[in-house]
């Protein structure tokens, strides 16, 4: 970076839905800002491609941990605003295609990859050229939502989608160029989160309530995954191993404090109806005496 003036804050890029920027709040936030944490982690002193950067805050997040973070997107505006923004010694953006990259062979010891391949269609080329930008026992970390629970279960287009996949679809796809892969799955639920507060950590577990009340024990979530992620290598080397189960939250648990708001909302309307329709019946039944007696006094007889 440079000498020691203060950076001024540059403008936010536009939220239209095709890529995220952490301004954005809540739900969307935590999706986003867990991946990067994540793989955060598996990238420490590494060389690191984040392929379709977008506008570049997950490239800080691995280049906190990383050797070098090189982040490329298609987009030259959104390159320009992550370059003014982030770019540093460490970290360096270019706008380039996924399907071209402008690295030799063998340039990096990972690759990630959040939220790409939906946006293609040639699957097999992006993966292609993941591999190659690889070095031998490198590894890739990648994203992509489960048409099923993303798409069909929901009803949900999202126009800035091209091509889904299941997750049949995503395993063959991973097999024809990376045969040594994990599968991970993500989705924002509502739990209740008990922990140990001193000591060594246990194992995990999770307790789910069927419909007819009984309590079912698992050692994962029972929902069905909203996003996949996989961490593969195309050599038979040791995978990194990231924790079996993630939890992600911000200080001021900001989704919580919006369901708490919402519901607090609510309960206010609820009270301002019921205060109403009680005003209503009491109108109601001052009505008939008085029509009564202006019928009597007024009325024929």
């Amino acid at each position: 970076m440079n000498s020691g003036s203060k950076r001024q804050p540059d403008p936010t890029l536009e939220f239209t839905g095709e890529r995220f920027t952490p301004e954005c709040v809540r739900e969307i936030f935590y999706e986003h800002w867990h991946r990067y944490a994540w793989a955060a982690r598996m990238v420490t002193g590494l060389e690191v491609l984040d392929c379709a950067c977008g506008e570049g805050y997950g490239s800080q997040l691995l280049a906190a941990a990383a050797a070098r973070v090189d982040g490329v997107d298609i987009d030259p505006t959104t390159v320009e605003h992550a370059r003014r923004r982030y770019g540093g010694e460490r970290l360096e953006f270019h706008a380039a295609s996924a399907l071209a990259l402008p690295f030799a062979d063998q340039r990096f010891d990972a690759v990630v990859s959040f939220e790409t391949l939906e946006h293609l269609a040639e699957h097999d080329q992006l993966l292609a050229e993941f591999r190659r930008v690889l070095k031998p026992g490198g590894f890739l970390v990648l994203s992509s939502p489960d048409r099923k629970s993303y798409s069909d279960d929901t009803g949900f287009d999202n126009e800035f989608h091209v091509r889904e996949l299941y997750r049949d679809q995503l395993e063959e796809l991973l097999g024809r160029h990376f045969a040594n892969y994990r599968l991970y799955g993500q989705k924002l639920m509502f739990q209740s989160a008990l922990w140990q507060l001193e000591g060594a950590v246990g194992p995990a577990e999770q307790l789910t309530v069927a419909a007819d009340g009984q309590v079912q024990l698992g050692d994962r979530p029972a929902a069905a995954a909203l996003y996949f992620l996989a961490v593969a290598a195309a050599e038979a080397v040791a995978l990194p191993e990231p924790a079996a189960l993630s939890l992600f939250t911000d200080r001021a648990e900001s989704v919580y404090a919006h369901y708490n708001a919402e519901v607090g909302k609510h309960i206010a309307a609820g009270t301002l109806l019921a205060e109403r329709d009680a005003e209503i019946e009491r109108l109601r039944a001052l009505k008939t005496p008085l029509w009564a007696w202006l019928k009597q006094r007024f009325g024929r007889k």
